[in-house]
């Protein structure tokens, strides 16, 4: 068995931050394949052994069981050495994204990912709401990286990692991705670094909702 066991599944941005990390890093881990879509992470099953929460990315690792992506990848740095900060300072930048991401960038991204691009459930109030509060985060991002290389410190950290979670998920969702030049440019570097993987090729388990296993 490997030492870091991942549930996850393709489709899933979150998971991927986590998987990311660990192929990044090189680490010794498997892919834990989860039916999301047939209501897995829904059942007492799951929530009485993995997650309360009813949620993935679940890792399990020497023993534990631990959820929440932005946990998790602070875990991992401290058990790697890779990717975390280098002083208080760059950790509270770190944590500064990673709570921006959960909050915004990733937190409206999703859910209009979800609706529009997995769901197809069309244009509504909701998806306009979204796709308004989508563009004012990526905004944000890619002035940051327009004097930037990473988020923090100038080299990848799990900052990155995390607000790298849905970036490379193929889906439409009716923006125009062509607004946010140094986002572009900063996902090109992540991907050219040894290790990296598309989220399909990654994580095992279904892409979307209307595809089978």
């Amino acid at each position: 068995m490997a030492e870091f066991r991942l549930h996850c599944m393709a489709a899933s941005g979150n998971a991927y931050k986590v998987a990311l990390f660990l192929a990044l890093a090189n680490a010794d881990w498997e892919p834990v394949v989860v039916d999301y879509f047939g209501g897995e992470t829904r059942g007492d099953a799951w929530r009485d052994n993995l997650n309360e929460m009813g949620e993935i990315p679940v890792l399990e690792h020497a023993g534990l069981k631990i959820s929440q992506s932005g946990v998790i990848l602070d875990y991992l740095a401290e058990q790697t050495g890779k990717f975390g900060a280098r002083d208080a300072q760059e950790k509270r930048d770190i944590w500064r994204w990673i709570l921006f991401d959960n909050h915004k960038f990733t937190s409206y991204y999703a859910t209009l990912r979800f609706m529009v691009g997995l769901q197809k459930s069309g244009e509504t109030p909701v998806t306009q709401f979204l796709r308004e509060r989508v563009l004012g985060a990526y905004r944000i991002v890619d002035k940051h990286l327009a004097g930037a290389a990473f988020l923090v410190g100038e080299r990848l950290t799990i900052a990155d990692l995390s607000l790298a979670g849905y970036v490379y998920l193929p889906e439409e969702t009716g923006i125009d991705m062509a607004e946010f030049p140094h986002i572009a440019v900063w996902k090109e570097r992540i991907s050219d670094m040894p290790g990296w993987r598309h989220p399909h090729d990654l994580m095992p388990g279904r892409k979307a909702l209307d595809r089978a296993p």
